[in-house]
């Protein structure tokens, strides 16, 4: 049973990078605007209630090899970030927002927003995105779109969570359409494919 799930769950990642380097290669080719935020933290601000994880300086505070080709495209902006939310995470120690002058400086309508997790730092970026764009701070901003082939979340066993303190069960393929929910419940577009016109190239 256990390795099943394990199997189960390397093949949804899997198939979350393999579709959000497919995105991104489109995207580059096309020369559209491109953030990508990396989960950076520091060994002495842990992450409530999450164990320690990608500390920087280590390999999982950068993109998998899969995707670490996007670091030299021209129209990419890298965005370490030391919480859940990609939005609080672009604030700068003078107020600015990153994120926010990225999206005015591309004059932004419609957002495609990829990544792991679903339930988590996607879900928690385009709520706080939304909420941003029903106040006006984020114009032209129009769409935020959920791209759910280019989206996943872990799997924590209910087994697993009875044996580890502080653990609570996660399924995640129920978790990663929970997400889903809740981002079209705060007005994001869910959408399984993406095309591109020819209006979209630079």
């Amino acid at each position: 049973m256990d390795s099943a799930l394990l199997v189960l769950e390397t093949w949804q990642i899997s198939g979350m990078i393999n579709e959000s380097a497919r995105l991104a290669r489109a995207f580059c080719d096309r020369r559209l605007p491109v953030m990508a935020f990396l989960d950076t933290h520091h060994p002495n601000k842990p992450e409530d209630p999450y164990p320690t994880h990608c500390i920087v300086g280590t390999h999982e505070s950068n993109l998998v090899p899969a995707l670490q080709w996007i670091e030299k495209e021209p129209n990419v902006t890298i965005r370490r970030k030391d919480c859940f939310d990609g939005y609080f995470g672009s604030i700068e120690d003078d107020g600015s927002n990153v994120f926010v002058d990225w999206a005015k400086n591309h004059q932004i309508r419609k957002l495609v927003v990829v990544g792991v997790c679903t339930d988590i730092c996607v879900l928690d970026f385009v709520c706080s995105t939304m909420s941003a764009r029903n106040r006006g701070f984020l114009r032209p901003l129009e769409e935020v779109v959920v791209y759910s082939a280019a989206c996943a979340t872990f799997d924590i066993p209910p087994h697993v969570a009875t044996h580890t303190k502080g653990a609570l069960a996660h399924p995640q393929e129920f978790m990663h359409h929970v997400g889903l929910y809740m981002a079209k419940e705060r007005g994001a577009k869910i959408a399984n494919q993406l095309s591109f016109s020819e209006q979209t190239k630079a």
